[in-house]
């Protein structure tokens, strides 16, 4: 029987969501932009630092990692499809090498699992970012810092991403990862979300070097709308972990627990080398055929899909 995830949508009617005059679409001035960022920032943040609204944060950060490393593919000329990306992610067996499309996700997973407190939080940035860029990080960032504190945080992602450009016009990914932590610093989030980059081209980018002010507007409007969907996408989310947790008392198997656990953090699960031989991250046992048994349970319950289409190296996910 599936499980319908009606009466969950009535539990969750409360969440923060967009109004509806946040995406209305008229024509855009800074100041609108600035003005209705400020709304939609105020739902998302609302959204991840507020626990009892129950969005699974790891597995929307995993998702939105996915969402970015697709993004940037793009941007550097690669053109990979997210199947590709989350399949060379996911498939390769550990200490194989996983090739550029799975090395841009790996990039933006660990962008997302950036810690921004302490006195030496920008260790782990400058390690991610590599030698090349390293000593410039710390004023690239304080120069977006203090752009989103007179102009708004979309304005100091902007000037984040047009530093690093200025230096580097190939090395897209490096700045929207650093956009993304102006953001996060400018919400005093202490972990990064990968939201920036969702929905720029390579054309907006280089403009945003050589024309200058002419196409802050435009970069802005589009980080906005990755914004919008990132809240649109953490309600849904939401949703189908309170169903999947609704149905976890009622799984038999060993280890259901912490196997349904693993789904709220990952937004792709390979039986075979996540569940089996050990579920990862703990110490309990599950065979190959129990692991195949129990995602295909949690589809037939209705809180989990197939996301392949395969009949082997399948990938299951709450995530639609």
């Amino acid at each position: 029987m599936t499980y319908q995830l009606a009466a969950i949508d009535d539990n969750l009617n409360t969440l923060p969501k967009l109004p509806a005059w946040i995406t209305s679409g008229r024509a855009e001035t800074p100041e609108t932009v600035a003005f209705r960022s400020g709304a939609a920032l105020m739902v998302l943040d609302q959204l991840v630092s507020d626990t009892s609204q129950g969005v699974p944060l790891k597995l929307l950060t995993n998702r939105m990692a996915l969402s970015a490393a697709t993004a940037t593919s793009k941007l550097e000329g690669r053109l990979a499809r997210e199947a590709d990306i989350r399949d060379a992610y996911h498939l390769t067996p550990a200490g194989e090498t996983r090739g550029p499309d799975g090395d841009v996700l790996a990039f933006w997973r660990d962008a997302g699992r950036l810690k921004l407190t302490g006195s030496d939080w920008h260790n782990g940035v400058q390690g991610l970012v590599g030698a090349a860029f390293a000593n410039d990080v710390l004023r690239w960032i304080w120069a977006g810092a203090d752009c989103a504190k007179s102009h708004g945080p979309l304005a100091g992602c902007v000037a984040v991403m047009r530093a690093v450009l200025d230096a580097d016009d190939r090395a897209e990914r490096i700045a929207c990862m650093l956009s993304d932590i102006s953001l996060a610093r400018a919400l005093n989030w202490t972990s990064v979300m990968p939201v920036t980059a969702q929905h720029l081209t390579k054309t907006m980018l280089r403009d945003l070097v050589v024309d200058g002010q002419g196409v802050d507007l435009v970069v802005q409007q589009r980080i906005l709308q990755s914004i919008e969907d990132t809240i649109r996408l953490a309600r849904d989310l939401a949703t189908r972990a309170a169903a999947l947790r609704a149905v976890t008392p009622k799984l038999r198997a060993k280890g259901s627990k912490a196997a349904a656990d693993l789904f709220l953090s990952e937004d792709a699960i390979g039986p075979s080398m996540m569940l089996s031989p050990t579920i990862r991250g703990t110490a309990i046992s599950m065979t190959d055929r129990a692991a195949r048994r129990f995602c295909d349970r949690l589809v037939d319950l209705g809180v989990a899909r197939e996301l392949t289409g395969r009949s082997t190296f399948r990938l299951y996910g709450i995530v639609r």
